[in-house]
């Protein structure tokens, strides 16, 4: 019969670093690919208002957002009436249809019927300036609009 002998020492042994390039690879694609870039800085309060009836776009690299809305707490120099926000900068009513040249050019020609304007609009803004955003929509025939809520009980809206 063989005798059994006790371990002197009861240290792990060292881990095998072999694999760690692995698996900081794999890491680095995984946060790759579930990050999402945000495309704009909001510069003004966009409160959305609630709507009971959503539905969900399809594609949204065929949307063109403009944002309506008082300017944020960081942009109070730009006053306290509501401003449209273009990408990153504030912009006139009549800058619109520059903005939807530049978005069209931007696509490829047989995806430019599909494009769709997103109005994200304040719940406190004033139907005057979205009236102005929708006449200049009419002018370049940017017809196809969505209106940008939060799903819940109209009655949230007060």
């Amino acid at each position: 019969m063989s005798k059994f002998k006790k371990k002197k020492s009861g240290a792990l042994p060292a881990i095998s670093t072999a694999s760690l390039p692995d698996i900081v690879f794999m890491l680095l694609f995984f946060f790759m690919v579930a990050t999402v870039m945000r495309q704009n800085t909001l510069m003004i309060e966009n409160n959305l208002p609630f709507a009971d009836q959503v539905e969900k776009l399809d594609k949204k690299d065929l949307v063109m957002y403009i944002y309506a809305g008082k300017p944020s707490d960081n942009y109070k120099q730009y006053g306290t009436e509501a401003k449209i926000q273009l990408n990153d900068k504030f912009a006139d009513v009549n800058e619109i249809a520059a903005f939807i040249a530049a978005e069209r050019a931007s696509k490829r020609e047989e995806l430019i019927p599909f494009l769709t304007t997103a109005l994200k609009v304040d719940s406190d803004a004033n139907m005057g300036l979205i009236g102005d955003i929708k006449q200049e929509l009419r002018k370049v025939n940017a017809l196809k609009i969505n209106y940008t809520t939060k799903k819940g009980s109209v009655l949230g809206n007060n």
